[in-house]
């Protein structure tokens, strides 16, 4: 028996038609639309449910803006604060997409809310959903880890010192607490290491991570089927269902379009701030995170030193599996949320909870004259560094590309001068900074056998300025000292 291949159609149907029926013959295109729009939702379309395509929506959004920022960001303690101040100063529209993709984080924090109070309320986890829950719950988790991770990537001082606050609370864990933030950080301090993985993680594992979750997520959604409101059966629906398309493709879409229009807006009207480079020797900075981790924040100031490890890791944990298990602690069929208080009040106590927290924070902040002073100040000189231009990096006090390539043991020298973070106060190619002075010149006084010796035991003036021992390996303190001798 051999295959037939389906007639072309007639000659005289128009282009567009002939077109689709090629595509459709090769692609099955007309069935995969039958499937994506012919979806039932029991007792029809809602706003209620616009918040899982919302939040697609964002990620995409985010995606696509992530990409045009990726073409210009170095992932390097030498040089990612200038790229990024390259984009918002000087690419055209370069600020707004980067206010895009910032503001796009918080949006997408704030539909997960709204998504779960939604879930929640009208009990659309019941009834053989729980992997759709729980995959949303690892959805939850890694935007989280998405919004963590690249709040570190511009390296200005807020983001660098809100981001040595999370990984110190990694070393809280009992026994792989140290070590797994060494892993992290990629070493003991932050810096070029630092910032190549939150890249690699930000940029590829997390997003992939992401796709394939919300494939599943799609997915077990499709199997079980729409919840439909409050009233319905969630196993065995009674209401009559109505196609996804078109009312709630009609929703959805121009929610989306509210969505990019409040973005745009406040992109353009308030664009996302830049403060000036990180500096890991300014002890007088007040780090905050982003607002969706303030309640965590003042939650730890409350269980701090000894409680940290109870309120930073063992509460949160504890939260985290009840959350993940309401489907499977919560077994009733019935969905209106009156009837189930312990979980709809558990839920609102949280938001209140989380709310107050917030506000505190925020409060705390503002009630210390200290406090609010310096907090002023940080703004103010973020406010400074945006109104100036953009100022290109020297190549001065830089090692000449030839002589780099002509000796390997001066390129591995710099590229541990990056890794140890010492442009972090020395600037780059020793330039000097604030924080220390400059390095240009050092191996004209010193020879190789001096330099290492005071790698291993910095003078007291040193020690004075935030110079530690290093600990390296010999080979490593001598391509350090053939670097810090090319230096002019």
């Amino acid at each position: 028996m051999t295959n037939k291949i389906p007639p072309e159609p007639p000659a005289q149907s128009n282009v567009g038609t002939r077109l689709v029926n090629w595509l459709d013959r090769r692609t099955g295109i007309h069935s995969l639309l039958h499937e994506a729009l012919d979806e039932p939702i029991p007792g029809g379309a809602s706003w209620a449910y616009v918040f899982g395509s919302g939040l697609l929506f964002l990620f995409v959004s985010q995606i696509i803006t992530g990409v045009f920022l990726a073409l210009y960001y170095v992932p390097s303690a030498d040089h990612a604060h200038t790229v990024v101040s390259y984009i918002v100063k000087v690419v055209t529209s370069g600020s707004f997409i980067r206010s895009i993709h910032a503001y796009g984080s918080s949006g997408i924090i704030i539909l997960l809310l709204l998504h779960i109070g939604q879930t929640i309320l009208y009990g659309s986890y019941k009834g053989r959903r729980e992997l759709l829950w729980l995959s949303g719950c690892i959805l939850l988790a890694l935007m989280l880890g998405m919004a963590f991770t690249g709040y570190l990537l511009p390296w200005d001082e807020k983001a660098y010192f809100a981001s040595a606050v999370g990984t110190n609370l990694i070393a809280e864990i009992p026994w792989i607490g140290p070590p797994l933030q060494r892993l992290v950080r990629g070493g003991n301090q932050m810096g070029t290491l630092t910032l190549s993985r939150f890249y690699v993680l930000h940029v590829f594992v997390l997003p992939a991570l992401l796709i394939g979750f919300i494939v599943a997520h799609v997915f077990f959604f499709r199997k079980a089927g729409a919840a439909g409101p409050i009233n319905e059966d969630p196993v065995h629906p009674k209401l009559p269902p109505v196609p996804f398309y078109p009312r709630q493709v009609i929703l959805d879409a121009v929610f989306a379009v509210v969505l990019i229009g409040v973005l745009a807006a406040i992109a353009m009207k308030i664009p996302m701030d830049l403060g000036p480079a990180a500096n890991p020797a300014d002890t007088l900075f007040l780090p905050r995170p982003e607002w969706y981790y303030r309640s965590g924040f003042q939650w730890l100031k409350y269980l701090s030193g000894h409680w940290s490890l109870i309120g930073g890791i063992l509460f949160p944990a504890l939260l985290a599996l009840i959350f993940a298990g309401v489907p499977f602690l919560d077994r009733r069929l019935e969905r209106r949320p009156w009837r189930r208080p312990i979980v709809v009040g558990t839920f609102l106590l949280y938001l209140v909870a989380y709310t107050s927290l917030s506000v505190a924070s925020y409060w705390d902040d503002y009630r210390d004259p200290g406090v609010a002073a310096q907090m002023h100040k940080q703004d103010e000189d973020a406010k400074a560094f945006m109104e100036k231009p953009f100022v290109p990096e020297t190549a001065a006090g830089s090692v000449s590309a030839a002589l780099a390539s002509a000796d390997p043991k001066v390129l591995k020298g710099q590229a541990l001068f990056q890794a140890q973070s010492c442009s972090s106060c020395h600037g780059n190619g020793g330039m000097g900074t604030a924080a220390a002075g400059p390095l240009t010149g050092v191996g004209q006084k010193y020879t190789d056998p001096q330099l290492i010796a005071l790698f291993h035991t910095p003078t007291s003036k040193m020690t004075n300025g935030g110079m530690t021992a290093v600990d390296l390996k010999q080979d490593d303190l001598e391509a350090l000292a053939a670097y810090l001798r090319q230096l002019r």
